[in-house]
């Protein structure tokens, strides 16, 4: 076996072991990734919500850019969907809350089966109004060319932050609730490839 063989041999192993997530940018794997929140009503109600359509994207910069059809809010009562896409988000306006970061890019060349957990801090916008936003996260480089990122904890989402309150109070009214949380847990479990 010569020189050039054993490096080929080297480099093909080396290629094998490190993380496909190197070699393109990556999209998210809707069918097997999921986005979900949860609401507490009259204090001790809580209720686990989710988006059913969202898409996202991870360049091997390591920018990140996560998009939430608001339309495709899920609370299993078709009423409540509509009036939280009305009256909370209104996507007649608004459809699209946004999610934007830069991971650094030695998390995403990870060696296949590696996990690490990390903060990742961006910039979420819904219904105009954009604040930083931290999610802790483990990251784990997974075969075929796919990275998972799965929330370790909630990250609590203040509506009053982003313009809510009058839909929240308008959804309270109507469902003739004593109260609303104005704090909503996020979580996600998601796969890019």
């Amino acid at each position: 076996m010569n020189i050039n063989s054993v490096v080929s041999i080297c480099v093909l192993c080396v290629s094998i072991l490190i993380s496909p997530a190197l070699l393109a940018d990556m999209s998210l794997k809707k069918d097997v990734s999921q986005v979900n929140f949860i609401s507490v009503k009259n204090e001790h109600i809580a209720e686990v919500h989710s988006f059913d359509e969202f898409s996202g994207t991870l360049s091997d910069e390591g920018n990140l850019k996560i998009e939430i059809n608001l339309v495709s809010v899920n609370t299993l009562i078709p009423i409540r969907n509509e009036r939280m896409q009305k009256m909370l988000f209104d996507v007649s306006t608004f459809a699209v809350a946004t999610f934007v970061a830069n991971i650094n890019k030695s998390i995403i060349e990870m060696p296949i089966g590696t996990s690490k957990t990390v903060d990742i801090v961006g910039q979420l916008t819904i219904k105009g109004k954009t604040n930083d936003l931290s999610f802790s996260v483990s990251i784990t480089s997974l075969a075929d060319g796919q990275v998972s990122a799965t929330t370790v904890k909630p990250t609590l989402i203040n509506v009053s932050q982003f313009g809510l309150d009058d839909g929240i109070d308008a959804l309270q009214k109507i469902a003739m609730l004593k109260s609303i949380s104005k704090s909503v847990p996020l979580t996600f479990n998601v796969i890019f490839q």
